[in-house]
Parts: structure tokens; C-alpha cells; sequence
């Protein structure tokens, strides 16, 4: 984990994230505590839980930003799952256990893929060996009795060449290798095609609850299977690198990685978790709301969790949820899952200068991304200091009188407001396009006017 302080971790929030300084902070300081907690003494390190967060705002304010952008900071495994998803356990639908084998997925995939990448030097010199094998195939042993080179001479027979002359053809064919002189000659060479057979497996709980992966399973007792395929050397090279890249991977070390990643500094950030919050006037059984909070419970307070790599601790697995919160409280949850969410922060709703900020100032800012995409058609987009200000005006507008979507409206708005560029920018004979205020006003005043917006909302 990388050992950022609070204030610098907000600071590289803001480069990203408009407002919402108490959620940057909350979410800083839940990161430093993990630190904090590998650094204390042993017998206090299993002790410290961590105090997970509920974050509490409208739709499209920077929820899922802000913990995806810590996930990044931190170099830690993160996984974003909406609450909805689930159901109690017994019924069809996922059960909530299973996120935690998701993530441990998906944190082994990015450690394998960074060992690949590490091993990629070697793995191209063993896939430079193999190609010199095909360029410079070894003679053929001879079989029966074969004379000494001495009796071959005294007999007019041939000698076999020496050892040095094909080690001296080796050398030269590998420097014309390394070159690229042979990067357009064609070659074959055998490529892994393994096959699984397509088993399907009927259960109530699904595959994600069996203790093995099957499939795996009968891959490892099936042959691996091989097929010649001509292509010039440069591909072969590339295709060769990566098999025996994978070949060079420890995968035991790789899990055991990964599970230990996942213990000690996993993020799980669920959305949408107001959506399993029930209400007293529902009648019947409510398998994806309470009883969602029932399985969920153990999972965050900690337990450990069978994956087909071994069980999963989940004591110190970082869980951030998210959610509206319109028509319910945090307080309406079963009070056990409240006591394992112990920080709330409200997100504030976005004006228009924060729609102006957020339209120019983040590093992944809208109004540059539209520029870089137009770059490509060579044309040069600019916009007004007015202008920008007048969609961050329209924008607070349209969600003032419709459904507050944050952020996310200005995607609605840009997209409106450029189509006819997008549409014409590989034809169009002015490459200079500057928008103004005007422009502004005319394009977007029938959209502003319409409340339906049938057409653009997201």
C-alpha cells in the first residue's frame, strides 16, 4: 500500500473529483488507518477493524469516483458491485458472498498480468530460441553404425559439418533476429489450442457456490493441444513471447498474492446498497431487501468466505456503500448492519460552478475530452469562457426541474450541444470551431425548453 498522507491523498482527489472535500476526507483518512493498522504491534494489528463509510447523495456527484480513484491511489484490489444484484440466500440471484470471490478474481488476473509483464524479456529470449529452431532445425540423428570423421576422409566420405560452424549460423541467423531481417519471412509454427468442452451445471446456487472451478478442472485433464499455423516471424515472435511469459508465471505465488492483497487492503464499494433497505408496508417475503442485509451482515463484520483458491478473511476488507437515500435512512437498516457502517457523510448537490469547474478543471475534464476526440479529425475545438459558464447554468436548470442527475447531465447537454460537429467533423472544411455563448443558447434552448428530453436523457 502506498504510504499516502490524508492531506496529499485529497489533494490528488481534487485533480480529479470537483467538491466534496468531507467525503475526500473521510475516505483519506479510512485509507491512512489502513496503513496505520500494518504498522502497529502484532497483537493489536487483528484488533483494528476498519470503519467503513456509507456515502449518502443524488445520483452522478462523484460516489463511485471518489472510491474508485482511492482504489487507485492506493494500489489496492477494488470491486464495484450494485446491492440490487443480490438475493437471500435459497433463491435465484446472486449471493453476497459472491463479490468477495470477484474480487479475489480479479485482483489474481492483474497480478498474472504483471508478471507477465516482468517476465516479458525472458519470455522473448526463450521465444527467440524457439524461432532459431525453426529457422535452424537440428540434423536429424542418423541411425546404424556411423564412421569416425578420420575413416569418412580415408573413404572420400563426406565429414558431417562441426558443432562450430552451426553454432557460428545460429549466431548470425539470432543478430538478423534481433535486427528484424527476418520479421517478413514465413514460418510455422505450433500454437496452443486447448479447448474446453461446454459442460453446463444446473443449481440453485449457481457455479460461483461450488468449492472448484469445473471447468479448470477438466481442462487440466484434458491434453493440451497444439495446431501448425503459418504467419510471418514478427507475429510468431509476439505469440511465442506470450506463451512462455505464461509458462515463466509462478501461479501459486500469484495467488497467494492476491489473497493476501485482498485481506489486508480490499475495497468493496457497494452501490445502491438504499436499495435493500425494505419497508414496514411490504407484505410477504422480501428476498432481495432484508434478507440481503442478513447475508450481508457476516461479510462485513468479518468471516471468511470459500473460494475455489481457499477461504477469503473479510475482517479487514474496506467496504464503502453508496446510495441515494431519497425515500429511506441509513437508520432504516437492520441496526447490526448500521453498527458496521459508522461513518455517513452527505454528498453535496452540484450548482453550476461546480458544473463550470467539472467542465474544465479535472485532468479527464468533459470539455477536453470532446477536444482530444475532434483532434483526431484534425479539427481544433475552443470554447468561450460565457459558453462554458452557460452550459454549467443550463445544466443546474434541467436538473432543477427534472431528475437530478449530477454530473451526468452535462454529458446529456454536450452531447446535444456538438452533434452536428461529431456528425460532420470528417467532412466538415472549417477545421477552427469555436463555440460561444450564442451558440450555446441556439442549440440547447429547445432541449432546455422540453422537459421531457426524451431524446437525450441518459
Amino acid at each position: 500500500m502506498k504510504q499516502l498522507k490524508p492531506a496529499e491523498t485529497v489533494r490528488e482527489l481534487d485533480r480529479y473529483i470537483i467538491g466534496q472535500h468531507q467525503a475526500k476526507r473521510s475516505v483519506a483518512i479510512a485509507l491512512r488507518n489502513r496503513w496505520r493498522r500494518q504498522h502497529v504491534r502484532e497483537d493489536l494489528q487483528d484488533e483494528i477493524a476498519p470503519k467503513n463509510i456509507i456515502l449518502i447523495g443524488p445520483t452522478g456527484v462523484g460516489k463511485t469516483e471518489i472510491a474508485r480513484r482511492i482504489s487507485l491511489l492506493a494500489d489496492a484490489p477494488f470491486y464495484k458491485v450494485e446491492a440490487s444484484k443480490f438475493t437471500e440466500v435459497g433463491y435465484v440471484g446472486r449471493d453476497v458472498e459472491s463479490m468477495v470471490r470477484d474480487l479475489l478474481e480479479l485482483t489474481i488476473n492483474q497480478l498474472k498480468a504483471r508478471a507477465q509483464e516482468e517476465a516479458q524479456p525472458k519470455a522473448r529470449e526463450l521465444a527467440e530460441e524457439r524461432l532459431l529452431d525453426i529457422l535452424l532445425p537440428k540434423p536429424a540423428p542418423q541411425r546404424g553404425f556411423q564412421l569416425r570423421p578420420a575413416e569418412a576422409s580415408a573413404n572420400g566420405d563426406a565429414a558431417e559439418a562441426p558443432p562450430e560452424v552451426s553454432s557460428n549460423t545460429r549466431d548470425k541467423l539470432r543478430r538478423m533476429l534481433k535486427d528484424g531481417k527476418l520479421d517478413e519471412r514465413e514460418v510455422e509454427v505450433n500454437v496452443s489450442a486447448r479447448t474446453t468442452p461446454m459442460v453446463e451445471i444446473f443449481s440453485n446456487a449457481g457455479m460461483e457456490e461450488m468449492g472448484f472451478n469445473f471447468k479448470d478442472m477438466l481442462g487440466g485433464l484434458l491434453p493440451k493441444n497444439t495446431k501448425k499455423r503459418k504467419m510471418k516471424v514478427h507475429q510468431a515472435r509476439e505469440i511465442l513471447t506470450q506463451e512462455e511469459a505464461q509458462s515463466l508465471v509462478d501461479m501459486d505465488k500469484v495467488v497467494k498474492s492476491a489473497v493476501e492483497k485482498v485481506e489486508q487492503s480490499g475495497i468493496i464499494f457497494l452501490d445502491e446498497i438504499d436499495k435493500i433497505v425494505g419497508s414496514d408496508s411490504r407484505q410477504g417475503p422480501d428476498v432481495s431487501r432484508e434478507g440481503v442485509q442478513r447475508d450481508l451482515l457476516p461479510i462485513v463484520e468479518g468471516s471468511s468466505v470459500n473460494t475455489k483458491y481457499g477461504p477469503v478473511k473479510t475482517d479487514h476488507i474496506l467496504f464503502i456503500g453508496a446510495g441515494a437515500f431519497h425515500t429511506i435512512k441509513p437508520a432504516d437498516m437492520i441496526p447490526e448492519l448500521q453498527g458496521r457502517f459508522p461513518i455517513r457523510v452527505e454528498l453535496d448537490s452540484l450548482d453550476k460552478d461546480d458544473f463550470y469547474l467539472i467542465l474544465k478543471e479535472p485532468r479527464n475534464a468533459l470539455l477536453l475530452q470532446y477536444q482530444a476526440m475532434l483532434e483526431t479529425e484534425g479539427v481544433a475545438l475552443s470554447f468561450t469562457d460565457d459558453a462554458v459558464k452557460t452550459i454549467a447554468a443550463i445544466a443546474e436548470e434541467v436538473n432543477a426541474r427534472t431528475e437530478n442527475i449530477g454530473a451526468r447531465r452535462l454529458h446529456t447537454l454536450m452531447e446535444c450541444l456538438l452533434e452536428d460537429i461529431l456528425f460532420d467533423a470528417p467532412d466538415i472544411d472549417t477545421k477552427t470551431i469555436a463555440i460561444d455563448r450564442d451558440d450555446v443558447v441556439a442549440k440547447l434552448q429547445r432541449v432546455k425548453d422540453d422537459e421531457d428530453l426524451s431524446r437525450y436523457i441518459l
